[in-house]
């Protein structure tokens, strides 16, 4: 009987020892996966010419169904179209070296910013109402890198919203969690 109790015992603790290792493993924080993310991203690799790719046409078709008022632009490093999407919102696609959706913009209000980001800008930025925002949207199946207001960034999905500060205008970066941060001071 105390065999039996001592071998319970040890399967008990076996157990106990391997599920603080899942939720160790699943409670990885933020720092950790964008760490992990950055190790594995891709760089930006320039494309060539000024015509957009028929692969990138051919992908966006496959991403976006048959959409019929897109605007296709070749960047520095996207094949970009710009369209309607079914929301109804001016959206932007961003098509890598290998014809790849690196991501999407599309403009939105400050009322979608999570609500600690509106307090926290309404705070510390007095000229935020009717501020341009942006909604980078990724996609994370490519590990490519997004640039956006010239910035190269790690892709996840967040908002951007150019608030003024007195003469300057500075880029804040806002994450889905509400965290506030500068990206970039514009001139």
């Amino acid at each position: 009987m105390k065999k039996v109790v001592l071998l319970m015992a040890v399967v008990m603790a076996a157990g106990s020892l391997q599920a603080q290792n899942t939720i160790a493993m699943v409670g990885k924080d933020k720092k950790e996966i964008r760490k992990e993310r950055h190790e594995k991203r891709v760089a930006l690799r320039a494309l060539e010419g000024k015509e957009v790719s028929f692969q990138s046409k051919e992908k966006f078709a496959f991403d976006f169904g048959d959409v019929q008022d897109v605007q296709w632009a070749r960047s520095g490093y996207y094949d970009e179209a710009t369209f309607t999407n079914q929301d109804g919102r001016k959206t932007t696609a961003y098509y890598d070296i290998t014809s790849q959706l690196v991501g999407t913009t599309s403009p939105r209000q400050f009322s979608d910013l999570p609500m600690s980001a509106q307090k926290y800008i309404k705070k510390h930025y007095q000229n935020y109402e009717g501020a341009p925002v942006l909604m980078f949207d990724d996609n994370e199946a490519n590990d490519t890198d997004m640039l956006l207001y010239g910035t190269q960034f790690d892709d996840e999905d967040m908002y951007f919203i150019e608030v003024q500060d007195g003469v300057k205008t500075d880029v804040l970066r806002v994450e889905m969690d509400g965290a506030v941060s500068l990206f970039k001071e514009l001139k």
